[in-house]
C-alpha cells in the first residue's frame, strides 16, 4: 500500500478505472472485474459523475451507479477508497459552488454512500474563481461528505494558484493530481508540473496509463483491433511507439508477465506517482494488469523504457 499525498488514504499501487462500467462492460462483467480486483487486494476505485455520458443511450452516472450497486451487494465500503469527479456531467457542468453542492448529492446517491474518499475537480474551470470552488469543496469536507480533495487536468500555474489560495484562506487543499501520463505521453506532466506536485507533497494518480490501450501491446502494424479506443491507440504506432513496444516485449518475456504490467510498473516507479489508473472490461483484461502492483523493475530496465519513450 502507498499513501496519497498528505492524506491518510493508503491505496493499492494500481487504481481500477471505472470508466468502462455501464459502457463497454455491462453490470455482470463490471461486478466480476470489481470482485477480482478486490480479491487481489485492490482497494482504490476511480470513477466520475460523467462516466459514461458519451455512450449512446447513457446520460452519465452509469459507472457510479454500477459501483454503488456492487458496494451494496458485497456489503463493503470502509476498506475501499472511492474516488469520483465533478464538473463534466452535462447536467451538472462546471465548478461553481452551486453546481458542486448539487453534483455531490448525485454522486453520493448513485454510489450509495455517505462519503467520497477522494473528490476531484474533473477539469479546471477558468470561468469560476478558484476560491469559490475551493470554498465549496471545504464545506463538503466539513460536512463529512468528502474526506479529501484532488485536481484533475490542471496545469502548473492554476494548480499552484489553487494550492496557494488554500493556504492563504485556510481552505481544504488538494492532496493529489490526476494528469494524463504514460510511457508515450510525458511532456504534459514531466518537468514543471511534476516538480510542483513533488514540492507541495501531492501524489499523482495518472489516467490513460496504458495510452488508450496502446501499451497493452494489442495494437501492432497490420493488426485490426475491434475496440472503441482503436483510433486513439493507433495514433502511437510510429517509430517511437514501436521502440517502446520492443523494449516492453523483451522485459515482459524476461519477467514472465504482460506488456501492460510492465508499462504500468514503469509508471508506478516514477517519482510522485502513487498509483496509475487502468481499466478492464473483463476479468481476463484485469489479469493482464494486476502484475503491475507487485512488479519491481530494475533501475536499468526503467532507464531503457524511459529512453525508448523519449521524443
Amino acid at each position: 500500500m502507498a499513501r496519497i499525498g498528505t492524506s491518510d488514504l493508503d491505496v493499492y499501487p494500481l487504481c481500477l478505472g471505472g470508466n468502462v462500467f455501464g459502457w463497454t462492460s455491462d453490470e455482470q462483467q463490471s461486478f466480476a472485474v470489481l470482485d477480482a480486483y478486490a480479491a487481489a487486494g485492490g482497494n482504490f476505485i476511480d470513477t466520475a459523475d460523467v462516466y459514461s455520458a458519451w455512450a449512446e443511450g447513457n446520460s452519465g452516472g452509469e459507472s457510479e451507479a454500477v459501483i454503488g450497486r456492487w458496494l451494496a451487494r458485497r456489503g463493503r465500503r470502509d476498506d475501499l477508497v472511492i474516488a469520483t469527479k465533478v464538473g463534466q456531467l452535462p447536467t451538472a457542468k462546471g465548478l461553481s459552488a452551486a453546481n458542486i453542492k448539487v453534483a455531490v448529492e448525485g454522486s453520493l446517491h448513485r454510489l450509495g454512500t455517505d462519503h467520497i474518499d477522494l473528490y476531484y475537480a474533473h477539469v479546471d474551470d477558468s470561468t469560476v474563481p478558484l476560491a469559490e470552488t475551493l470554498g465549496a469543496f471545504t464545506e463538503l469536507v466539513k460536512q463529512g461528505k468528502v474526506r479529501y480533495l484532488a485536481a484533475s487536468n490542471y496545469d502548473t500555474d492554476r494548480l499552484a494558484e489553487a494550492l496557494e489560495i488554500s493556504k492563504r484562506e485556510n481552505l481544504a487543499g488538494y492532496v493529489a493530481l490526476q494528469p494524463e501520463y504514460n510511457l508515450v505521453e510525458r511532456e504534459g506532466y514531466e518537468g514543471k508540473l511534476a516538480a510542483l506536485v513533488a514540492i507541495e507533497g501531492l501524489s499523482a494518480v495518472p489516467y490513460w496509463g496504458l495510452a488508450k490501450g496502446f501499451l497493452t501491446g494489442k495494437y501492432r502494424p497490420g493488426v485490426t483491433v475491434d475496440s472503441p479506443r482503436a483510433a486513439g491507440a493507433g495514433a502511437y504506432l510510429d517509430d517511437r511507439g514501436l521502440r517502446v513496444l520492443a523494449v516492453l516485449d523483451e522485459l515482459a518475456a524476461a519477467q514472465r508477465t504482460s506488456v501492460a504490467s510492465v508499462a504500468l510498473a514503469w509508471l508506478g516507479a516514477q517519482p510522485t506517482v502513487v498509483a496509475p489508473i487502468a481499466s478492464a472490461r473483463t476479468v481476463e483484461q484485469l489479469d493482464d494488469l494486476l502484475g503491475a502492483a507487485t512488479l519491481e523493475l530494475a533501475e536499468d530496465e526503467i532507464q531503457r523504457l524511459t529512453e525508448a519513450g523519449a521524443r
